[in-house]
This record gives C-alpha cells, sequence and structure tokens, in this order.
C-alpha cells in the first residue's frame, strides 16, 4: 500500500516500532556489517495497514527461517524522516535491510552507505532510481494495477465519460507507475476520456479540493482512480459534498481496514488489493539468499486483485491488518 511519498528535507523526529522474533533453529553463512542472523525492516511509515501486513509476513518468514527480526519505522512515509531510521539501524551493524524507499532518489544516499558498511540491501514495495544499490526489489507490479483500475472502471461507468486519477507526491515510484498504467490502460476504452493526474501531496484536504475544482470544469465526471488511501478519502469527501457519492464512480488502492469499510459502505465502488504479507515474506527469502551466498532474484513483482462489494467475502484474505 500502500503508499507511497516523499520529500528530501532532513527532520529529526523519529519514533520506532520494535517487533522482535528469535529462533533457535537454521545455521547463516556469510557475513553482512555485523550480525548475519539479523534482519531488520524499515516500511515507509509507521502504523499504516500496508506495512504492518508486511512485517507481519515478513516476520513469520524469518522465524521459519531462523533469523532473528526487528521493525523501525519512520513516523510518516518522508526521506527526512526515514534517513535517520536508516542510520540508527546502519550503526547497529545487521546482516540484512529490508527499506521501502520513500523517495526514488534522496534515499539513494543514505541507502548507499548501508550497503558500502557491508549490509545486504533488499527493496521491499518502493524502490530506487539507483538499481546498483539493492540486491533485490519486491514489489506489486504497480503499472498492471493502474491497467487493472482502468479495466474496472470502465466497466462500473458503462466504458465511456471523462476520469480523472489523482495522485499522491510527484516521485513516488508505486503511485507514478499505477497512474501511469491507468493513462496508458486508457487506449483500450476509447468511450472514456482522460482528465489527466492531479497530485494531492498526500493530503486528504487537497483531494477533496481536486475533485470540487474538477466537477465544476466538468459536472459529467463519469470516475475517479484515486492511486492511494488519502487521495481516496479526499476524493470520497469532496463527491459527498457535491452529492455526487456512488454516481461518480470511485476506485481507490489497497485495502486497509477504513478502505474496507469504504467498500462495504458503498463510498468507494472497488479497491485494488496488493499482498504486502508476500512482499514481507519474499524479501526475507532474498535477504535470506543474499547473506548465505546463494542466488537472489534482482527484481520480483506481486499479483493484485481487484475488490468489488459484490466479492468482498471471497477476498477477504486480501484485506489488510492493523496488528499481526
Amino acid at each position: 500500500m500502500r503508499v507511497a511519498k516523499r520529500t528530501a528535507v532532513l527532520l529529526g523526529t523519529v519514533v520506532t516500532v520494535s517487533a522482535m522474533l528469535v529462533s533457535c533453529s537454521g545455521q547463516v553463512g556469510n557475513t553482512g556489517a555485523g550480525d548475519a542472523k539479523k534482519l531488520v525492516l524499515i516500511p515507509g511509515a509507521a502504523d499504516e495497514p500496508f506495512y504492518i501486513s508486511m512485517q507481519c509476513g515478513a516476520q513469520a518468514e524469518a522465524q521459519r527461517l531462523g533469523y532473528d527480526f526487528d521493525t523501525q519505522a519512520p513516523t510518516k512515509f518522508d526521506a527526512g524522516v526515514q534517513t535517520p531510521v536508516l542510520t540508527g539501524v546502519v550503526a547497529n551493524k545487521p546482516g540484512a535491510i529490508l527499506i521501502a524507499p520513500t523517495h526514488a532518489t534522496a534515499m539513494a544516499n543514505p541507502m548507499k552507505q548501508a550497503k558500502d558498511a557491508g549490509i545486504k540491501i533488499v527493496e521491499v514495495d518502493t524502490a530506487l532510481d539507483d538499481t546498483s544499490i539493492a540486491e533485490s526489489s519486491i514489489a506489486s507490479d504497480n503499472s498492471k494495477g493502474g491497467e487493472l483500475a482502468a479495466d474496472t472502471l470502465a466497466k462500473l461507468v458503462g466504458d465511456k465519460g471523462p476520469v480523472l486519477v489523482i495522485n499522491t507526491k510527484a516521485g513516488t515510484s508505486t503511485t507514478d507507475a499505477r497512474a501511469k498504467g491507468f493513462i496508458d490502460a486508457l487506449s483500450d476504452h476509447p468511450g472514456m476520456t482522460s482528465l489527466g493526474v492531479q497530485y494531492n501531496n498526500n493530503e486528504a484536504a487537497q483531494a477533496a479540493s481536486i475533485i470540487t475544482a474538477t466537477l465544476a470544469a466538468h459536472p459529467d465526471l463519469a470516475g475517479v482512480f484515486a492511486t492511494n488511501l488519502s487521495s481516496a478519502e479526499g476524493a470520497a469527501t469532496g463527491l459527498r459534498n457535491a452529492n455526487k457519492l456512488g454516481q461518480v464512480k470511485l476506485i481507490g488502492f489497497d485495502a486497509s481496514p477504513k478502505q474496507v469499510e469504504d467498500l462495504k459502505a458503498g463510498t468507494v465502488q472497488a479497491l485494488i488489493a496488493q499482498d504486502p504479507a508476500g512482499i514481507g515474506a519474499k524479501g526475507v527469502d532474498e535477504a535470506a539468499a543474499a547473506l548465505e551466498g546463494k542466488q537472489v532474484t534482482r527484481t520480483i513483482q506481486t499479483d493484485m486483485i481487484a475488490i468489488t462489494q459484490a466479492d468482498m467475502d471471497a477476498n477477504e484474505r486480501y484485506f489488510y491488518k492493523r496488528e499481526c
């Protein structure tokens, strides 16, 4: 989900969320910067169900493989906040770090410093533009997720009418890929016209304002694709204020508890759900392979699914968690 965002201004306040699992079985070969049996996950932000679900999958897999596991999360999805978290983790010299970089370029230097310290780096969910730093990158195929959103929205709006994409912050690898996949897929739906991509700076209030302005210029707006949670929540508010909720079809991304509630209530008409637990587990597998001198897969893409109100019960396994 989850979800992505970034700014390179260095901020100081960090909250640490730790979850330690220790197993007494299994032997680890090779050596990282220090403790080759220690893995640390640095997600994009604390207290987000997408990243909590990722942590759950990662720590279960780490326990299965006999690795110690810890999670340390920045307070928000921001490069300036994530950087000191990473620096602190590097100082403790784990064997490998699983990280969701909060900016495709701003996190490159601190992550390279971690690599240069002898720590194996595995990217989960998001990735740097620089592909020379991480051993492996595991993420949803976000471009295909955008295509799936376009195809799903086409069914909801009868394959016609103007549609809008609300994205979070420009430069977020995951959400940018979703937006591009959506826009590209509209070529298969000539009855739908694109109103382009607008950014809400990860602020729900800005997304609501975007909807208000768009409806003023395009009262026939047929549908909206929101690339992350704040975009979807703000879009829903804007549609509610205009008495267009349900009339203008809204597709959100991810399946956090709040988004699932919105789908059940009809606030959104569909969700594109990822598999964060699977991403976390695969991240641990690749980190272990790197530490043990085994073959590592450089890029792994996981599948997504479109969930509507009609098939919620059948797809409950894709709903994100608030705790492990």
